[in-house]
């Protein structure tokens, strides 16, 4: 009989072998997406689909579960939630208030007018969908919480895709690309708030009291990160930054980011907002020093633990358990999620005073979803609001979305020069999914 030692080094084992055959996959559908003139984070997204059940699971002998068997896959799920973490720390530290200044009126109109039709439109298409998947393994999930993760997940743009794409088609320095950064920044941050709201809903399963103590303990954190964390920061970043500690330094943002992951999770919301708020109370400067010692080491990172998310994510998808009704249901899911946010970004930009193309632009652009979307779809996930047929519907409908921008945006024409005064950097976390 094994020994449990032994069994454990073969679940390791075998988790390690998986994980290089993941980083293998996702550089070779990566290469392809990038042929096709799509982000690369798009090929990775697909190789975690084709390991998982669609593709490898549908071949003879269960490759599927023998690649990623049972018994191995929480070890995945934890490397994945250390990447995750990570990332998020790094879009929340990649939020600058100076996006904003150029456009601050039109990025903030378009952003909530983007964001204020999505929602609304996501939670009308979660009245037709809920009675079919108000039921997750026999508990039932209010209407309240499955139309709010809905509306929240339709709202959503990805920052870092999207200043991939900006980059891609020569639109970083123009008023369309600043634009779309500085509306993106505002969605992000709005998203994460949506985020913690619904997850504190859902931990508190519709009881005041605990609602009431989760509130109160948001908000004390909330403070205590702005008001006591970020001045904190500040001194210790700038001490061992002046002094070359950069390893140490390197080590405590990242316990710093786990423990701020940690606090958010006891109180009742999901642990990414804890590593995004984290981030964003980060100092900003010697923005040379912090990029070439901190930043680029935690985006190569990132390149290696993502790609682990993407094929958890995959495992979850199964597109031949989709029937002719869920198609259906998949078709009005995307239909909902392009026009809310095209909608909801050209009528403003065109009443502002951009021009069709342009607006057309703004519109496509503010479309992606990418990363971001799968970061709320697992949350959704995790927190158990929705099943396997909506989760696969709306990872499709995040790649779906996200792959519309690169073919459809050299058609609208939008201008393309640099901005005098205007231009925002290029994202670091950008290079990070590629």
């Amino acid at each position: 009989m094994t020994s449990p030692a032994t069994a454990a080094d073969l679940r390791l084992g075998v988790v390690v072998a998986g994980i290089a055959l993941v980083l293998v996959t996702g550089l070779m559908f990566g290469w392809l997406a990038r042929r096709i003139r799509q982000p690369m984070v798009i090929g990775e997204i697909f190789a975690g689909i084709a390991l998982g059940p669609s593709v490898l699971g549908f071949l003879p002998g269960h490759l599927t579960d023998k690649l990623f068997p049972a018994a191995a896959r929480p070890l995945l799920s934890a490397v994945s939630q250390v990447g995750l973490v990570l990332f998020m720390f790094l879009v929340g530290w990649e939020f600058e208030k100076r996006l904003l200044r150029p456009h601050r009126t039109a990025a903030l109109v378009i952003s909530l007018s983007s964001i204020g039709v999505a929602f609304t439109l996501g939670v009308g298409v979660a009245s037709l969908l809920y009675g079919r998947h108000a039921q997750i393994a026999g508990h039932h999930i209010s209407f309240f919480a499955f139309a709010l993760f809905l509306g929240a997940a339709m709202s959503v743009t990805a920052f870092p895709v999207l200043a991939r794409i900006l980059t891609d088609n020569g639109l970083t320095k123009s008023r369309v690309g600043t634009l779309a950064l500085a509306g993106a920044a505002v969605d992000d941050v709005l998203a994460w708030c949506m985020l913690a709201y619904v997850s504190a809903v859902v931990s508190a399963g519709g009881r005041t009291g605990t609602m009431v103590r989760i509130a109160v303990l948001a908000a004390l954190y909330v403070a205590v990160m702005l008001f006591l964390v970020r001045p904190l920061l500040a001194v210790v970043v700038g001490r061992w930054a002046a002094s070359g500690q950069w390893r140490s330094l390197l080590i405590f943002l990242c316990a710093g980011a786990f423990l701020s992951s940690w606090a958010t999770t006891w109180i009742g919301i999901h642990a990414i907002f804890g590593a995004f708020l984290f981030g964003f109370v980060m100092p900003r400067e010697p923005a040379g020093p912090l990029t070439e010692h901190l930043r680029k080491p935690l985006d190569h990172i990132g390149l290696v633990l993502l790609p682990v998310f993407f094929i958890v994510t995959g495992l979850g998808v199964n597109i031949g358990g989709l029937g002719p009704r869920q198609y259906l249901e998949l078709a009005a899911i995307i239909s909902v999620a392009c026009a809310g946010k095209l909608l909801g970004a050209i009528l403003p930009a065109r009443i502002l005073g951009f021009s069709w193309s342009e607006s057309s632009a703004l519109g496509l652009l503010m479309n992606t979803r990418g990363l971001t979307e799968l970061v709320i779809l697992n949350a959704a996930v995790g927190l158990g609001v929705l099943d396997g047929q909506m989760f696969t519907m709306m990872v499709i409908m995040a790649l779906v979305t996200t792959a519309l921008a690169g073919p459809l945006l050299p058609r609208t024409r939008a201008f393309r020069e640099p901005v005098p005064e205007r231009g925002a950097r290029g994202s670091a976390l950008a290079d990070a999914v590629r």
